[in-house]
C-alpha cells in the first residue's frame, strides 16, 4: 500500500486527506496550525507534529499550501533545523498541488534531492469536487512517475497530462484567469442590469444560457469554496506573467478590494436585487 503524507490541511488539503482515507489510502497529515490536522484523526488519519515526521515514511507527499513561500518553508525548513526533504525516502514522489506559478514550482523541483521526483499537479475544482472524486488534476512531470502516482491521483479525480514540470501550473493560471475575469464580467453585467431596473433573477436566467452560463452556475452553487484572498493571489501570479492584461487587472482590483477576503469568490455576485 502506498503511504501518503498530506502537508497542509486547510479546506482543500483536509478534503483531499478525507477523500484518500475514504478510498482506502493510509494517510498522514500535517498542518502549521495543529488543530486543523488533529481534526482528521477521527477520519483515520495519522497526525504528525512536524513536516519531517509526516514525510519520513511516505511514498507520496502532497503539498496543498497557500503560496510558494509556504511550500518552500514546509519542504526545506527555515534554516533552524534539518530540512524535511532530507527525511524523504529514495524514490518518493512530491505531488505539488498548491497554486504557486510555473517558475516557482520549477524552483522547488530544482531544490529537491536527486532521489526524489516532483510532479507539478495543481487542481481544478473545489471541496465539493474533491468529495466526489471529480477534481481535474493538471499534471506536469515524467510520464513514468505520473503512472506510479496515478492510483492516488485517480482517487481524487481525472488526470490531464500537461507536459513538463511547470506546465501544469501554467495551465492553472490560464484556467484561473478565465474564472476570475468571468466573475468580474458578471459583476459588471449585473451593475448594468441594476442601472436599468432589470431584476437580477431575470438577468441571471437570461445569462445562464449564454457566454457567462458557467459562472452564473458557479455563483449559484453551494459546496464550492475558493477564498477571495486566494483568487486574488492567483490573479497576481497571472498578471505577473502577462502584465498588459487590462481585463485581468480590473478583476484583480475587484478581488483585492472585496470586504471579506475569506469569503468564496461567488460572494462577489449578489444574486438578489440591490
Amino acid at each position: 500500500m502506498t503511504e501518503i503524507a498530506v502537508l497542509g490541511t486547510g479546506q482543500m488539503g483536509a478534503a483531499i486527506a478525507r477523500r484518500l482515507l475514504a478510498t482506502g489510502h493510509h494517510t498522514t497529515v500535517w498542518n502549521r496550525t495543529p488543530a486543523r490536522a488533529a481534526a482528521l484523526a477521527d477520519a483515520g488519519a495519522t497526525v504528525a507534529t512536524t513536516p519531517t515526521q509526516a514525510v519520513a515514511t511516505a511514498d507520496l507527499v502532497i503539498t496543498m499550501l497557500t503560496d510558494a513561500a509556504a511550500v518552500e518553508a514546509t519542504l526545506f525548513g527555515t534554516g533552524d533545523d534539518t530540512a524535511p526533504v532530507a527525511a524523504l525516502r529514495p524514490g518518493a514522489i512530491v505531488v505539488q498541488m498548491s497554486t504557486i506559478g510555473p517558475d516557482q514550482v520549477r524552483a522547488v523541483a530544482a531544490r529537491l534531492p536527486e532521489f526524489v521526483t516532483l510532479l507539478d499537479a495543481p487542481v481544478g475544482g473545489s471541496v465539493d469536487a474533491v468529495d466526489a472524486g471529480a477534481l481535474t488534476i493538471l499534471v506536469g512531470g515524467p510520464a513514468s512517475v505520473v503512472e506510479r502516482a496515478a492510483p492516488v491521483l485517480r482517487a481524487l479525480g481525472s488526470v490531464r497530462l500537461c507536459g513538463r514540470v511547470g506546465d501544469g501550473s501554467a495551465l492553472k493560471l490560464v484556467t484561473n484567469t478565465a474564472l476570475v475575469t468571468a466573475f468580474g464580467a458578471l459583476h459588471d453585467t449585473l451593475a448594468v442590469a441594476d442601472a436599468q431596473g432589470v431584476d437580477r433573477a431575470v438577468a441571471l436566467d437570461a445569462l445562464s444560457t449564454g457566454a457567462l452560463g458557467g459562472v452564473v452556475a458557479r455563483a449559484r452553487r453551494s459546496g464550492a469554496s475558493f477564498a477571495i484572498s486566494l483568487a486574488g493571489k492567483d490573479a497576481d501570479l497571472a498578471h505577473h506573467v502577462a502584465p498588459t492584461t487590462t481585463v485581468l487587472a480590473a478583476a484583480t482590483h475587484l478581488l483585492h478590494h472585496a470586504a471579506d477576503q475569506r469569503a468564496d469568490v461567488a460572494t462577489l455576485i449578489n444574486l438578489e436585487n440591490r
